[in-house]
């Protein structure tokens, strides 16, 4: 467009080059003020760009490229060989280095990204982040085998930055509650958790003899045959909980590399996959879900009752926006079965970064009146969260002091 208050010069408007320059420049619309005609090569670079940046005001990719001749119709039909001839088609028109720009003003419409990201040169291009792995767990099985590897190569770069951020404090969390859940005050020497003795025991210092006197011995407790705790997490798979899977599989596949949890995950639609032997492969897991489809809240935990072994030991992390689709009275009866047997349950609305999902309002009040706890979580707070719930502490209390609101609750 033209800057305001600003026409076109009139020496361009003598000068036929800077003329029609300045016709692929404004587009060709009524205003544009030029009273020119493309022909040729220029209506071919004409038809390519407005394909591009006359969509979001048509809403549709509707390019036919010149050189067919009318022969065949392009993107009103929604197909992917209308993008494939329109990429063809830039590259013979523009030089690389404007072809990079057009193509990075493509990526930036929602409607056509994902028609985009089939094409591997379009999708080396995108900005690996959670939200473009999302997006390639919705295309599932549309992706060619053509784009395969490429979409894999920014799953794996995506994986390994999120594990490089997350792991260690996921596991420095983690491995410390399940510490001090497991501790004794009678611990043999091997089994002694000295910096804790010591910090313990300060008020029993003897400036005389500079030691401290141990009258409280705290220890790590004895190494058992079984997990400590058992982790499930349950994921909805639906469209709007693509961010939320991309987070879950990082952390599922961390904590499943500690000894001390068993850790599976579990993820639905109307249908439910149990994806805990993918766990040693985020990429692969991620790969192994298909965002998209109805939602099943209930076949799903009547599937993770029958994995739970050890309820008393063991916390649900079912995340999900709670808008169930199937039986939604069997849905809470199955909440209230698991509660009753000593499974912790937490309800994660979403784990992203978004902080405000669209949640079922009423499922959330029931669950809160279960003592479920029932709200958003951020991948930082994820850590903390899981540290707090195996030490059972009060969660409404550390999501208070978390500046966290609790979903559902009259508090």
């Amino acid at each position: 467009m033209m800057p305001e208050n600003k026409t076109i010069p009139r020496m361009a408007l003598t000068d036929s080059e800077n003329l029609r320059r300045w016709r692929l420049i404004l587009g060709g619309d009524e205003a544009d003020g030029t009273d020119c005609q493309l022909q040729g090569l220029d209506a071919q670079m004409d038809a390519s760009l407005s394909a591009l940046y006359e969509f979001e005001r048509k809403q549709r990719f509707d390019y036919q490229s010149p050189q067919e001749g009318g022969s065949r119709k392009g993107g009103s039909e929604g197909s992917n060989p209308a993008v494939a001839r329109w990429l063809g088609d830039i590259r013979n028109y523009f030089p690389q280095s404007v072809v990079q720009v057009i193509q990075g003003d493509a990526l930036k419409q929602p409607m056509l990204q994902k028609k985009l990201m089939l094409e591997p040169e379009i999708l080396e291009q995108a900005t690996p982040n959670v939200a473009l792995v999302a997006n390639l767990m919705e295309l599932g099985k549309l992706i060619p085998s053509k784009t395969k590897d490429t979409a894999r190569r920014v799953v794996q770069n995506v994986v390994e930055e999120l594990i490089q951020k997350l792991e260690q404090k996921t596991v420095q969390a983690i491995t410390g509650a399940l510490n001090r859940s497991s501790r004794n005050k009678r611990p043999r020497y091997n089994e002694i958790d000295w910096n804790t003795t010591i910090r313990k025991n300060l008020k029993h210092y003897l400036p005389e003899y500079k030691t401290i006197i141990p009258e409280t011995r705290i220890g790590y407790g004895r190494k058992s045959k079984r997990s400590l705790k058992d982790v499930v997490l349950c994921l909805d798979q639906s469209g709007s909980m693509g961010a939320s899977v991309v987070y879950s599989g990082i952390f599922g596949a961390v904590m499943a590399s500690l000894p001390q949890i068993k850790t599976q995950m579990v993820v639905f639609d109307t249908e439910v996959v149990d994806l805990t032997e993918d766990l040693k492969d985020p990429v692969e897991l991620l790969f192994g879900v298909q965002l998209g489809g109805g939602t099943d809240i209930n076949k799903a935990l009547g599937y993770c009752k029958k994995i739970i072994a050890q309820p008393d030991d063991t916390i649900l992390v079912l995340i999900t926006d709670l808008c169930e689709g199937g039986d939604e009275s069997q849905m809470r009866k199955r909440v209230e079965e698991l509660v009753a047997d000593g499974v912790q349950v937490i309800c994660l609305l979403a784990l992203d970064d978004s902080g405000a999902p669209y949640f079922d309002t009423h499922n959330a009040k029931f669950l809160s009146t279960l003592g479920v706890p029932v709200f958003a979580c951020t991948p930082d707070l994820f850590p903390d969260m899981m540290a707090a719930a195996i030490n059972k502490h009060d969660m409404a209390q550390w999501a208070g002091d978390n500046g966290i609101v609790l979903k559902g609750s009259k508090s």
